[in-house]
């Protein structure tokens, strides 16, 4: 396992008219660290395009999980995808992006169009092989990670935009990748470069999509590692251990609670100061400043809107503006573990805080529990590292 990391985020659009996706996109973790990346793109659209490509996702994602070897995988597939008799092509076509340890990516795409590298804010010319399985030609490629390499996977709904609208043959391949090459270059995040170019496909669109239209973006950066204090511990005596294991770890440090601030200050021998600019609109609560730490906020209220967040994340259904650009606690924290952190830290006291204790209050012990249960199982989800201690 080396230093790398691989930041993956997908978004789509439908078909005008359509509720479903015709496109799917399945994430799969592997036990040694690897993952693989499925995005399939159904015939047509609506519910059987979307029926189609979920369901071949899902059969190569669950091949992959059961260790069964790419070849075999995409055996299968190509076996049990018949061609349409009218149009002669395929009734799902779809690309893997198999990441192995974060050391190589191996690529088969099967009449999806192929995926951009951007290395160096370039477009990267790779290798491909071409084989054939079953009738259909199926392109391979092994290429050796680096620190900023970006590959960005999608289905035709991205080329086709524009069709008779900004352009007459719709949106070039190499048009794409140049358009992409420069935020590439910028550093934005995986999650901002799906979201740049399924926006510009829905413009192209007149914002009224032709097509499903699907981006599909891994970005290969350094680990970061990110630490979090959530609650003083459930005996004092384990103050001073928790607090020196705490600030001694490399990475950003974020204080949650009130409590678990004044604690952290009393040990740094610095003040909490409460942040000024206070947001009454907001409805989580203001932050507060220690000098040495990175961020503080409030508590449960907080950490229960950051784990909302990451639900619909998850889901694609986040706001991502809302959170990437937000300065309240939660937007804050979301930025931190979402977009920078990589390998996460939690600190958590198991302290009973006697002010959540009134039968009229809806905060408890296993509230706190839950959420840091629930948000660890979330950020590993996203490909993330996450370690809890409990004092």
């Amino acid at each position: 396992m080396n230093d790398l990391f691989a930041e993956i985020s997908f978004k789509s659009i439908n078909h005008e008219g359509e509720q479903l996706c015709g496109d799917h996109v399945d994430i799969v973790p592997e036990q040694d660290g690897s993952r693989s990346i499925v995005l399939a793109d159904g015939l047509g659209s609506g519910v059987k395009a979307s029926i189609l490509s979920t369901l071949t996702s899902r059969i190569i994602s669950t091949m992959v999980a059961e260790g069964l070897s790419l070849e075999e995988c995409v055996s299968t597939i190509a076996q049990a995808l018949p061609v349409c008799s009218v149009r002669g092509v395929a009734y799902s076509t779809f690309t893997i992006m198999h990441l192995v340890r974060n050391q190589t990516a191996e690529l088969i795409q099967y009449d999806n169009p192929h995926v951009i590298m951007i290395r160096d804010g370039r477009v990267h010319e790779y290798p491909e092989l071409e084989i054939n399985i079953e009738g259909k030609r199926i392109y391979r490629s092994k290429i050796r990670l680096q620190e900023g390499d970006v590959f960005i996977a999608m289905s035709d709904g991205c080329p086709h935009a524009g069709i008779g609208i900004a352009y007459n043959f719709g949106w070039k391949r190499e048009d794409i990748a140049s358009f992409m090459a420069d935020y590439c270059l910028a550093g934005y995040t995986a999650k901002a470069l799906s979201a740049l170019l399924i926006d510009e496909c829905d413009k192209l669109y007149g914002h009224k999509p032709g097509d499903d239209a699907t981006a599909c973006v891994v970005r290969i950066r350094k680990r970061t590692p990110m630490n979090i204090l959530f609650g003083p511990p459930e005996s004092r005596d384990e103050v001073d251990r928790m607090m020196n294991l705490f600030f001694s770890k490399d990475g950003k440090h974020i204080v949650c609670g009130g409590t678990t601030a004044s604690i952290a200050a009393k040990w740094l021998g610095k003040k909490v100061e409460t942040d000024i600019r206070i947001d009454r609109s907001s409805k989580v609560p203001p932050t507060s400043r220690i000098e040495g730490v990175d961020l503080v906020t409030e508590g449960v209220v907080t950490m229960n809107r950051v784990l909302t967040i990451a639900r619909d994340y998850l889901k694609g259904q986040d706001d991502y503006d809302e959170w990437a650009f937000g300065r309240d606690g939660a937007a804050q924290i979301c930025q931190l573990l979402f977009e920078e952190g990589t390998d996460i830290n939690f600190f958590v006291g198991r302290a009973i805080n006697p002010a959540h204790q009134g039968a009229d209050t809806p905060i408890n012990f296993n509230i706190k529990m839950n959420i840091v249960e629930e948000l660890s199982e979330c950020l590993r989800e996203m490909g993330k590292r996450v370690k809890v201690s409990y004092f």
